[in-house]
């Protein structure tokens, strides 16, 4: 059973569980809320085609077993640079005091590929020692050939090794994530 626990300003105000915690995160647009439902199988997490839309911390309950967390993405909506600069804020803070984190998901566009953003991004979890996970999403977009992108190549401390690509419109590439949360 799949409960929506609450959107978030602050990361104080988060519930202190005893649940593990696996966040979602990525550029503005990249489908991650998409993503979320599709992992889910149930339309819990807000989508839109107007990138910057989550703009809270949303947690949701898994079986009273884990907690799916919903970033805000980074990177591209369109928001004041003090609104963006606070997000990205509110981002480090969650990174680096939610003991609850077990992995973070850092979504990519596979159409366009790992962003310096993305890079910094992954370049902070290293230094912070902050487990994560690359997935690409959107692989059943057309991708041009002269945009075909890897992070494949790229070697990172506290990256999982294992890169996955998905397609949450198609419903592909699923299971490894599933299998991470323990849900089925």
């Amino acid at each position: 059973m799949i409960k929506f626990v609450g959107s978030f300003e602050k990361v104080s105000a988060l519930p202190n569980t005893h649940f593990p915690e696996f966040a979602f995160v990525g550029r503005s647009n990249v489908g991650k809320s998409s993503l979320i439902n599709a992992v889910l199988g149930a339309p819990v997490a807000r989508t839109s085609n107007t990138p910057g839309r989550t703009q809270s911390l949303n947690l949701f309950n898994i079986d009273d077993r884990v907690m799916i967390v919903d970033l805000p993405g980074y990177g591209y909506a369109r928001v004041a640079r003090s609104q963006a600069m606070e997000w990205l804020g509110r981002l480090e803070q969650y990174l680096l005091t939610r003991r609850q984190l077990k992995r973070l998901f850092i979504l990519i566009d596979s159409r366009i590929g790992p962003r310096d953003s993305d890079l910094d991004l992954m370049d902070f979890c290293d230094a912070n020692a902050i487990q994560y996970q690359i997935i690409y999403t959107k692989k059943d977009k057309r991708i041009r050939e002269e945009k075909q992108h890897s992070i494949e190549h790229i070697e990172h401390g506290a990256m999982v090794p294992e890169i996955l690509q998905t397609s949450a419109e198609k419903k592909t590439g699923l299971e490894p994530i599933r299998a991470t949360l323990g849900i089925k």
